[in-house]
């Protein structure tokens, strides 16, 4: 079912600003080392190189540095900021949440509420539904969306299901209010039935990391990871969002009183361009409405709608007025639209 936003106040996206690590692996580097095809990975996955942290980098490090490009870029006062929302799914310490350093480096004032969301694929529409709530119910004033992921750190490059898929990455959103609400209406679903679908087994609670957990093994198709790193059932990914995806657009659509055509992009998580294809053939949305770009990042997971929303506005395919459609799906299995229009009359949209 969807939601609309609430009648308090208005809220808006008043700058967006990513962040990749220095660090790039080319396909040529992913087919050396995992006897991934080359082709495969540029030509049906759509990447031809992926951003990837050192092993000193951590998501607080990423997050900080596409927030200090956001203050840079608009001049905003960071001591105005009073809430940060951070999804990771890896975060710097079990704990503490890793947005309380995010906090600390940042400068930001102490009475800053700071949280962290653990939601992967769909998270960038989760988190605007968290920030904009804080907003709009006159808890926050100025909230810090920040998308931070370091899945370098938990993917085989043996693997050939998701070597060459993953990137890194950190997008920074400053949600405020507005005189104009921008965000119209949200869907939301989870199956957590498909939790094992994209899983790290290791790591947590039920499956502590030990010695044992880090030991390589080879499957049937010859790929090699231990029980520390990530493992993808792709064909189950690929069905579950065949399934979910067309559904939850139309409902938040509906929800906002739009139709299709009044959407003038569609941004979708950048999973791969195979899928995003798919999706776009079997939802009819012509190509000048779409985005597919992950050709020199990957897929960076909760990070990808708003690098691709930002790449979208500096390449000014978004104009005043106009509808965005914002759809995440993946890990948890968990799926989320988020559709908004776009106003720059409160200094919003590119810096």
């Amino acid at each position: 079912m969807g939601r609309v936003t609430s009648n308090g106040i208005p809220v808006g996206i008043f700058a967006i600003e990513f962040y990749l690590p220095e660090k790039v692996l080319t396909s040529d580097d992913i087919a050396s080392v995992s006897g991934l095809d080359r082709g495969t990975m540029e030509t049906k996955l759509g990447i031809k190189s992926l951003h990837v942290c050192t092993e000193a980098e951590c998501a607080s490090d990423l997050a900080v540095a596409a927030s200090e490009r956001l203050f840079a870029s608009t001049g905003f006062p960071r001591e105005k900021v009073d809430g940060v929302v951070l999804c990771t799914q890896n975060p710097d310490y079990k704990l503490p949440a890793t947005a309380c350093l995010v906090q600390d480096r940042l400068r930001l004032s102490k009475g800053c509420m700071a949280l962290d969301i653990n939601q992967g694929c769909s998270g960038y529409p989760y988190g605007l539904a968290i920030g904009s709530s804080l907003v709009n119910s006159g808890i926050c004033q100025n909230v810090l969306l920040i998308m931070s992921e370091t899945y370098s750190k938990v993917v085989s490059y043996q693997d050939k299901t998701v070597c060459g898929l993953f990137g890194d990455g950190a997008a920074s959103t400053l949600l405020r209010p507005a005189s104009k609400a921008g965000l119209i209406s949200f869907h939301f679903g989870t199956d957590g039935s498909g939790f094992d679908r994209l899983i790290v087994p290791a790591g947590g609670s039920r499956i502590p990391s030990n010695q044992e957990t880090q030991v390589l093994t080879e499957d049937c198709n010859g790929d090699y990871r231990s029980l520390n790193h990530i493992r993808m059932h792709g064909r189950d990914i690929f069905e579950f969002m065949d399934r979910v995806v067309p559904a939850s657009v139309a409902s938040a659509l509906e929800t906002g009183g739009l139709r299709m055509n009044d959407v003038k992009l569609f941004v979708f998580h950048q999973a791969n361009k195979y899928m995003l294809e798919f999706l776009f053939r079997k939802m009819k949305i012509p190509s000048d409405r779409t985005i597919v770009d992950m050709e020199d990042i990957g897929n960076t997971v909760s990070a990808s709608i708003p690098i691709a929303l930002k790449r979208a506005l500096l390449q000014r395919r978004v104009q005043p007025g106009d509808v965005v459609v914002l759809c995440g799906f993946g890990v948890g299995l968990s799926w989320a639209t988020a559709v908004l229009r776009w106003n720059d009359e409160d200094g919003w949209a590119v810096h």
